[in-house]
């Protein structure tokens, strides 16, 4: 299995640990309604929250990027090189959020999506 494809598991897997940041050591959790317990959150675990929300909407470009470049011929070295730096970036997004750096963040989003649509249409470069 490429690299790339691990990437995408881990992307799935990375705004949950978005949300169990956002939880973790947080008092008065209420599982009967977990969204409206996480709205109400402030500072640091409301911009994990958020963080969480956003890897959500980025996650199908990104998985379909990967499975497109996969299946049609993308170039493997490359596909694996760009799905590896979408995960940096996105976790330095999810840091940028958590310490409320949203000039960084923004940056680190375009960053990655930059990496993903690259990956889409890496199998036309022959």
């Amino acid at each position: 299995m490429s690299i790339a494809l691990w990437c995408v598991l881990f992307a799935g897997l990375l705004p949950i640990l978005c949300a169990g940041a956002a939880k973790s050591g947080a008092s008065g959790f209420d599982n009967a309604r977990p969204r409206e317990w996480l709205a109400n959150l402030e500072g640091w675990r409301k911009r994990m929250n958020a963080a969480q929300q956003n890897g959500w909407e980025a996650f199908p470009l990104f998985a379909a990027a990967v499975l497109v470049a996969s299946t049609n011929g993308g170039p493997r070295g490359a596909v694996d090189l760009l799905a590896l730096l979408w995960v940096a970036f996105r976790l330095a997004y999810v840091w940028a959020y958590a310490a409320d750096r949203p000039t960084l963040r923004s940056g680190f989003f375009t960053l990655a999506l930059l990496c993903a649509v690259t990956i889409f249409v890496s199998p036309a470069w022959d």
